[in-house]
This record gives structure tokens, C-alpha cells and sequence, in this order.
């Protein structure tokens, strides 16, 4: 039988390692606060539009690796206790929400994309590996990496359903929602 203080602790270390505020902390070591600057969003392509690709690179790295641990941890607490296939999915979510949310950074985070990205890559290999292809395919086709990058988002949970069935798929649509209500939350904030 799972035991519920095995998942409480992957949950409580995914928000933990997502709440590390990476690109908040290269933007000061550049002097700059991402969260004033151009879209506002301490994520990825805010650093590479305010600091450059080079500078920006740590941030890509660091959010994605933070999606990346926090389902690892839950998968691997899933194999210790004998715990059901979705707390790698708890691991991932809370690792999401505490890179939006980040209690070390004054709950001001970014979006989750890349920590989505991560998560994936560790749950689902394979459509993870197919939606890349997507977005390079796109990326050149189109010459632009933005629809590149919203083709392979959008095409993982049609490759993952095709794969893993539509339970995985479900869990993975969960965690587009947290995406989706880091937008909507940041849209808000920006009109009003």
C-alpha cells in the first residue's frame, strides 16, 4: 500500500525545487529584475530578449530541469513505495506551480513552459521525443521557433493518447491547465 506521506513529500519537494527562482537570479547576477522588464515574466524568453542568448542559457537549462526533478522524484517514490503511476505527474504539477508561484521569489513566477517541458520529458519519453521533432520540422519549415514550439506543445497529447492512452493524457492535460492559468492570471494582472 503507497503511503500518503511519501506522496506529500514528492509534492512538497517538486514545489520546493520549483520555487528556485533561476531566472530571477541570473537576471540580478546581470542586474537586471525580469519581472520589470519587457514581458514581465521571469521565464526564458524574457531573459534571452533582455540579457541574450548566451546569458539566457542557465535559465533554459534550470527551468527545465526543474520540471524534470520534480516528476523524477515522484516517479522514483513511485518505485520505492509502490505508489500508483501518477505521482511522477504530482511531482511534475508541483514543481509547475512553484515555479509560477515561487515562495522564493515573492510568489511572482514565470509561465511553467519549460518546467511543463521537463516534466514530460521524464513521464513521457517517447511523444516527448515525437512533439520535438514536430517543432523542429515546424521551426524550419515556418522559420520560427515560436510555431515550432506551439506545434510540438500542441501535438504531445495527440502522439501521447496514440501511445499511453488517454489516463496519461489526462494527467498530462492537467498539467497544461496550470500553464494555461499562469496566462490567464498574468493577462489579467496586465490589463488591469
Amino acid at each position: 500500500m503507497p503511503s500518503p506521506a511519501l506522496v506529500v513529500l514528492v509534492i512538497a519537494a517538486g514545489y520546493l525545487v520549483g520555487s528556485i527562482p533561476v531566472a530571477v537570479l541570473v537576471g540580478r547576477a546581470h542586474g537586471v529584475d525580469l519581472r520589470t522588464v519587457g514581458d514581465r515574466n521571469p521565464g526564458w524568453w524574457n531573459a534571452k530578449e533582455q540579457l541574450g542568448r548566451r546569458a539566457a542559457v542557465p535559465v533554459l537549462v534550470g527551468d527545465t530541469l526543474k520540471g524534470s526533478v520534480g516528476a523524477a522524484c515522484g516517479v522514483v517514490a513511485a518505485a520505492i513505495g509502490d505508489g500508483p503511476w501518477w505521482w511522477g505527474y504530482a511531482g511534475g504539477a508541483a514543481a509547475m506551480v512553484g515555479h509560477a508561484w515561487p515562495v522564493f521569489a515573492g510568489w511572482r513566477g514565470g509561465r511553467s513552459v519549460l518546467c511543463f517541458a521537463g516534466a514530460v520529458c521524464v513521464l513521457a519519453p517517447l511523444p516527448a521525443l515525437v512533439s520535438v521533432g514536430v517543432l523542429v520540422i515546424v521551426a524550419v519549415a515556418a522559420r520560427s521557433f515560436a510555431w515550432g514550439a506551439r506545434a510540438g506543445v500542441f501535438a504531445f497529447p495527440v502522439v501521447q493518447i496514440l501511445i499511453e492512452g488517454p489516463y496519461r493524457t489526462a494527467a498530462t492535460g492537467a498539467l497544461m491547465c496550470i500553464i494555461g492559468a499562469r496566462f490567464a492570471l498574468a493577462s489579467r494582472a496586465a490589463a488591469g
